[in-house]
């Protein structure tokens, strides 16, 4: 773990290795990426491998400051039993003090003693020699003894503080996971705290016992004591690390600056310290950093590690992928970058990169559940069924112990292999005589949909793999006709219009192949309704209603990444409608900015000032305090002002209906709540109830009745046609979609590709790309109405006349009539494509 490397010379051996065992990260920063991945996931390093070859100290840094700092990150233990001439582990110099024999031990007490090095030393010599060969026994992994050893001097002076201090770091030192030893450790070092209470390092060796028992409040108060003793570059390090793993990352940030401050050369600090920032969201000042720590330490792994994640958050495949590649250079074994590459490539589309990476993972952690998982999802998204149903299984024999807690991969591998044997089941099933939402068991998608654990009575689980039904099998772009290649390539053109610009949307071709296939079946399918076709759901023919068009792309964006729910709200059991179905986003929760809505927190920010104004219009100093508020931070002094605030306040956005002047609609709902610390929790979320539903259903249906007769005349007859109108409509009507939210997962794409192909079937192509920092679904639901909606979408959309070469294009629902030939599509090489640009 990044924390917890024994190449980490500088920390005191019990450490913070023992405290990652215990702490486990409560927050994920986004959906792809855990938000303590960098801290937590990393494996131990082998013992005494430290930077710049510096030994690993044998023994805890028990005399506090009595070592040099001059190393940098090497802090020198006061207790380094090397001799002089052991400058790298493994060396015959090197030997291990647990094959010394007597005379030798003997001889490195009686050395220990006469350089004074031993703690609490006392006036007598042999009485510190006696005291020496205890504390060389524990540096010799010999606990036991030590502990014998002192107990018979303490039999003598029961207040020989050397002695008590050393039995409660053998103690400590004998293991942890037996609270026994914990609570004899404490004992003894708390004797050591009220018998010498100026001592700093019993302070540090006392909070090193204390955070891996999980009383951080604790050790944070022992260190903080410490530092008021006697500050140094190593207690602010160890402060902030717990500051860290607390998640209060401004306070860890100060801790690690102040330890920089005093010692300058410390590549892993200045890491941390990039850290604070990556998960405050702060990614640009995370990546500044991150390329510090590498001019300090140019082989460090952990950095360009970072590095990479931090520009894939960002979205910049290419430098992510540059870094990782180099972390693998200085040791291509390195898990959790072998780990972090592959989830990338997965969520950039590059599933078969992506396998690589997993297999190899496994090679080095059999039991790495993450990799696991996404091995097994990534063969289901590219329909090989047999392989990622085993993959799963294998994470589903993996159970937690008894009082562990299950990994995310562990609570949702269930939900993915009953959709993958569903999925199975209809490969060659047309398309149209089946349906996900009707087909899949209500409390199922309910489950799934709100990551519950799977905990579902009288569920009858989906057939096994019938052996008859095959696996996809790869398909050559060239093995297509010319005119399927030219649709695909389009196809891949249309879907990247839809990329956002924005921190934290990595660019996924996949996903962009899947939603352009999209927008060319809705336009067809739109083009053919406005001439009076109907269209075959479900083995009937029918005229096409505003949901049909939805679906298309709702098909598309599913099977683009199986992972996901993408499940209609108002087809869940009637149960959880009436409970209400929450879309929820954090935008800051504690100290971490969701850095991918970060643009839109002061339109939000302006809108919720001005309803505590309505609130409190008779409070004068409300008002004069809004004058003040820029940011969202500055409400909490606020929130105290009025009893109506004083735990936090929620505000409603209100959607006007076109089809009921003055009529509104709840939108979404704004919610900011402090604690005493300064954390706030700033979020938003959509209630999706049966009323609601049906109120926004009348509005859509209203606009889309309104479309289609348009539409026809506009296909009969362009001259008379109203293409503005028709515009406006459209926009309008995914307007409504985008505040109604009305599907689990995947909503803002799906609207999207509807805008592209109904405007298509209109006759007018978009050429222009999302401005950057804009995100369409909170430009809808942020917008006062779907007027000013439609007129901010139109400055980018940049509308053009459709080029002619589209009515060539053959029909995508005849192509791809079937969950087989979609995924064949899906996972054809597109290399082909970016040569005909």
């Amino acid at each position: 773990m990044a924390l917890a490397t024994a190449s980490w010379c500088s920390w005191p051996s019990l450490g913070l290795l023992l405290l990652v065992s215990v702490v486990r990260p409560a927050f994920a920063l986004t959906e792809q990426y855990p938000a303590l991945s960098l801290l937590w996931q990393e494996q131990y390093h082998p013992r005494g491998q430290g930077i710049r070859g510096c030994p690993e100290p044998l023994v805890a840094d028990w005399g506090g400051e009595q070592y040099a700092a001059a190393a940098g990150d090497c802090d020198t233990s006061f207790l380094n039993f090397h001799d002089s001439d052991c400058e790298l582990p493994g060396s015959p110099a090197c030997e291990s003090l647990l094959s010394l024999n007597t005379e030798k031990l003997l001889s490195q007490a009686k050395l220990l003693a006469e350089q004074k090095r031993v703690p609490f030393a006392t006036n007598d010599d042999n009485i510190n020699e006696e005291l020496a060969v205890a504390y060389v026994l524990i540096g010799s992994g010999l606990y036991d003894e030590a502990i014998r050893h002192f107990s018979t001097m303490l039999q003598e002076q029961p207040e020989l503080i050397s002695a008590i201090y050393g039995r409660g770091i053998a103690y400590g030192k004998k293991g942890l996971h037996d609270i026994k030893n914990a609570e004899r450790a404490l004992f003894e070092l708390s004797r050591v705290i009220s018998l010498a209470p100026d001592h700093p390092e019993v302070f540090e060796q006392r909070a090193e016992i204390l955070s891996p028992l999980g009383q951080i409040s604790e050790a944070l108060a022992d260190l903080t004591k410490a530092i008021q003793l006697k500050p140094s570059a190593r207690l602010y390090r160890h402060r902030g690390t717990l500051y860290f793993m607390s998640e209060d990352y401004a306070a860890a940030y100060e801790d690690f600056q102040n330890s920089l401050e005093l010692n300058k050369n410390q590549p892993v600090t200045v890491l941390y310290k990039g850290l604070t920032f990556f998960h405050r969201g702060l990614l640009k000042e995370a990546i500044e950093s991150f390329k510090e720590a590498l001019k300090q330490k140019a082989d460090f792994i952990d950095a360009y590690k970072s590095l990479g994640q931090a520009y894939r958050e960002l979205g910049n495949f290419e430098a992510a992928t540059e870094n990782f590649q180099k972390a693998l250079m200085l040791n291509p074994n390195h898990v959790q970058t072998i780990q972090l590459g592959g989830m990338m490539l997965y969520h950039h589309g590059s599933l078969e990169e992506a396998l690589k990476n997993f297999k190899r993972c496994l090679q080095l952690e059999p039991y790495n559940e993450v990799c696991q998982y996404v091995k097994g999802l990534s063969h289901v998204t590219l329909g090989q069924f047999y392989e990622g149903i085993k993959a799963q299984t294998k994470v589903m024999l993996n159970d937690p112990l008894p009082g562990q807690k299950a990994s995310t991969e562990y609570l949702k591998v269930k939900y993915l292999r009953e959709y993958s044997r569903y999925l199975h089941a209809h490969l060659d099933t047309p398309l149209a005589e089946y349906n996900v939402d009707m087909d899949l068991p209500g409390k199922f998608k309910e489950h799934w949909a709100k990551n519950l654990p799977f905990l579902i009575e009288d569920y009858e689980e989906q057939p096994g793999l019938q052996p008859h039904i095959k696996d996809v099998l790869h398909q050559k772009f060239e093995n297509y006709k010319p005119e399927i290649q030219e649709m695909i390539c389009v196809a891949d053109h249309l879907g990247s219009l839809m990329q956002y610009e924005t921190p934290g949307f990595l660019p996924n071709w996949r996903i962009h192949r899947a939603m352009g296939l999209a927008v060319l079946e809705v336009m067809q399918a739109v083009q053919r309704t406005w001439v009076n076709s109907k269209v075959r759901i479900n083995g009937k023919s029918r005229l096409m209603q505003w949901r049909d068009m939805f679906d298309i792309a709702v098909k598309w964006r599913r099977i683009a990444d199986p992972d996901q729910p993408v499940l209609w709200l108002d087809q869940m059991p009637s149960q959880s409608l009436s409970r209400g179905f929450n879309n929820h986003i954090n935008l800051i929760r504690g100290q971490v900015i969701n850095m991918r809505y970060l643009g839109y927190f002061e339109k939000i920010l302006d809108f919720i000032k001005d309803r505590i104004l309505v609130y409190h219009r008779e409070l004068v100093e409300v008002q004069e305090a809004l004058d003040q508020v820029h940011k969202v931070e500055d409400l909490l002094p606020i929130m105290k002002l009025s009893s109506k605030t004083r735990d936090g306040f929620t505000v409603n956005t209100k959607v006007l209906s076109l089809k009921e002047s003055g009529k509104e609609y709840d939108g979404f709902t704004v919610t900011i709540t402090g604690d005493k610390t300064g954390n706030i929790l700033f979020s938003l979320e959509t209630q999706t109830t049966e009323e609601r539903t049906q109120l926004y259903h009348a509005e859509i249906d209203a606009l889309y009745k309104d479309l289609t007769a348009k539409g026809k005349i506009l296909v009969l007859s362009p001259e008379h046609g109203e293409a503005d109108g028709v515009c406006n409509l459209i926009l309008s009507l995914v307007y409504y979609f985008y505040n109604l939210m009305p599907l689990s997962r995947g909503s803002s794409v799906v609207a999207y590709s509807v805008i592209m192909g109904a405007l298509m079937a209109s006759g007018k192509e978009i050429s222009g790309k999302i401005p950057k920092g804009k995100l369409v679904d909170f430009e809808a639901m942020t917008a006062p109405d779907s007027e000013t909606f439609s007129r901010t979408a139109k400055d980018w959309l940049n509308l053009k006349s459709i080029s002619p070469s589209y009515k060539s294009l053959p029909s995508v629902s005849e192509s791809f009539p079937t969950l087989r030939t979609m995924i064949e599509a899906l996972s054809t090489d597109s290399s082909h494509c970016l040569k005909r640009l």
